[in-house]
């Protein structure tokens, strides 16, 4: 096997069967919100047509360069004789950290815990969800308060990446490339067996969550393809958690609207 290094998309995506996306432009000084998603749009449309004219049909293409849900919407779009599940951004650093958080506070270790949740945004505004994870095959919500939950344990997780950065001066780019390795591995190898895993993918109208936007949910994954996990009961202080972040996807999604085709 060779190792290519280009600058030329078209030799980048060449029969290409995976994609991981990492560059894109960061937030500078004085910078606003929609300035960042149409700049990063430009790159993206661009990708996503290289994608579309060299890769694969079965290529599998995961966004990690912020903002990645609208990224990874703009690529897609931008590829329209691919299949658009075959799009996804990634939340597995947001679960991965949501896990860390509740094992820390339970004192157990993140083997125990299944079944953790993120949904929405790769954003300030994601909700890493509890009601249904497991410690142990035991209810997570029942070792918590919700005060907990509430005050520390969503807003730790939703400005993790914040507060990395604050820290050290530079992002969490270890812990976003193991998780990355993680959302690839278990997406084409398959999911835990008895658990699921957070991927931000087109919504299909799940949970009532609008179609046309990328938005993370409780996925299994089996033979390369990835399924929402249905069925689970949302109760009304998720409800509101979640209809917050699909407000900003569908803002962002309004914002690059132009350059969605």
């Amino acid at each position: 096997h060779d190792v290519v290094s280009t600058t030329d998309a078209a030799v980048a995506f060449k029969d290409a069967d995976y994609a991981i996306l990492v560059g894109a432009k960061p937030r500078g000084p004085g910078m606003e919100r929609k300035d960042l998603l149409l700049e990063n749009a430009k790159i993206f449309s661009a990708q996503g047509k290289a994608i579309n004219n060299h890769a694969s049909q079965e290529i599998r293409v995961l966004v990690v360069g912020n903002p990645a849900n609208t990224n990874a919407l703009i690529a897609q779009k931008n590829a329209p004789d691919l299949s658009p599940v075959n799009f996804t951004a990634m939340t597995r650093l947001d679960h991965n950290r949501a896990m860390t958080q509740l094992a820390a506070k339970t004192g157990s270790h993140v083997s125990q815990i299944r079944k953790m949740t993120i949904w929405g945004n790769h954003s300030a505004t994601q909700y890493p969800d509890i009601f249904h994870c497991q410690i142990d095959g035991e209810p997570a919500r029942e070792k918590v308060d919700m005060a907990w939950v509430s005050d520390e344990f969503i807003p730790t997780v939703q400005q993790r990446g914040a507060a990395i950065i604050k820290a050290r001066g530079l992002s969490s780019a270890a812990s976003a490339a193991s998780a990355a390795i993680d959302h690839m591995h278990d997406w084409i190898l398959g999911s835990p067996d008895g658990d699921w895993v957070s991927m931000a993918v087109p919504s299909n109208g799940s949970y009532g969550v609008a179609e046309g936007i990328i938005y993370s949910f409780p996925v299994t994954c089996a033979n390369g393809e990835y399924q929402i996990v249905g069925g689970l009961d949302i109760n009304d202080f998720s409800r509101q958690r979640m209809d917050q972040t699909e407000a900003e996807l569908r803002e962002e999604r309004d914002d690059v609207k132009d350059l969605l085709s």
